[in-house]
């Protein structure tokens, strides 16, 4: 049931590789194929371990620590295990994000359709580079992801994974005929995880659905699909609304060098973050309570649909605007028309 991706394989990248990180010892006996299963916890990606155990893989869970908010991965790992994956890898990879890809998508003033500032795109590259290595590490040939067939997700994960390792196998469930046959709905997966003792968080599905970073927030589907639904104040995580910002101006410096921040200070106080991480929190806070970075939008997927999308990107919009007077200080009008 294995599905290549139908893309054409890229040049191999090398990965550095720490073979001492884990102890896989245990594991190396088995004469399974070993697959490395992108993990939230949630309830696909948990009916896909135990779908991906009953199909003879043994599975190895990751779990991206990117700066989701209040993620408890202890029971992420927990649950992982007692689903069955022989594994599961939760790796911080905030300083990584933040330093490799965010800033460097804020110093190439990364923009879709003029509006999006790439907040979810940015990080898949981020998780899927650690996925693979860790694929390498076990000697899994399979890496599989609860992206649909209908997002961009699928895109992503499957082109980075071509990228970094062609002979790797990329398994996507929500693609798979047999799997679609048998879950046709949240009711099928319920069923499924009920049959298997899988734990389900009992509290309520919000009408919506939201991937979460260090870098913004994203709110989709459900009632969001009507253009014509206002999003809900409550959804939002990381900005006051602009009826609740203070009257007051806040003043901050940014400084960048080589078009990458290293220094914010807030003028009142003189609180000053030099650390790349460090920096980025503090954007996101300061911006947050500034009612900086939301937008409401409809944009065109990679896969040929609409979607619409609600986003908060606050220290993100902060520091691109900073780095847009930067340009309009230092950059040429000929060199700016190239870049």
């Amino acid at each position: 049931m294995e599905n290549k991706t139908n893309f054409e394989p890229i040049p191999h990248v090398s990965i550095k590789i720490n073979h001492n990180h884990h102890n896989h010892t245990q594991h190396s006996m088995s004469s399974k194929p070993k697959c490395v299963l992108a993990y939230s916890g949630g309830l696909d990606t948990s009916v896909i371990l135990k779908w991906l155990c009953e199909k003879g893989y043994d599975v190895i869970c990751f779990c991206a620590n990117v700066g989701q908010q209040d993620e408890d991965f202890s029971a992420v790992k927990a649950k992982a295990i007692s689903c069955g994956a022989i594994d599961c890898i939760c790796t911080d990879l905030r300083k990584d994000f933040v330093e490799n890809y965010v800033f460097p998508a804020i110093k190439a003033g990364a923009l879709y359709e003029g509006r999006y500032l790439l907040g979810t795109s940015v990080a898949r590259p981020c998780i899927s580079l650690e996925q693979v290595r860790i694929a390498n590490e076990f000697g899994a040939e399979f890496v599989a992801h609860g992206a649909t067939g209908k997002g961009n997700d699928q895109v992503r994960f499957e082109m980075c994974a071509q990228a970094l390792d062609p002979k790797i196998t990329t398994i996507a469930p929500w693609r798979d005929a047999e799997f679609i046959e048998q879950f046709k709905g949240r009711k099928d997966l319920l069923a499924y995880c009920t049959k298997h003792n899988i734990p389900v968080d009992a509290k309520p599905k919000a009408n919506y659905s939201v991937d979460e970073n260090l870098y913004h927030t994203s709110y989709e589907s459900g009632m969001l699909e009507d253009a014509m639904v206002s999003p809900e104040e409550s959804m939002f995580k990381m900005s006051v609304s602009p009826q609740n910002a203070p009257d007051k101006a806040e003043k901050v410096r940014i400084e960048f060098k080589s078009g990458i921040p290293v220094k914010m200070t807030t003028l009142a106080d003189g609180v000053s973050k030099t650390d790349p991480l460090e920096l980025f929190l503090f954007a996101n806070e300061v911006a947050g309570r500034n009612a900086i970075g939301r937008i409401d939008i409809v944009e065109n997927r990679f896969v040929g649909i609409k979607s619409r999308g609600v986003y908060e990107t606050p220290g993100g919009t902060l520091l691109r605007d900073a780095h847009l007077d930067l340009e309009g200080l230092v950059m040429d009008r000929e060199v700016k028309r190239i870049r």
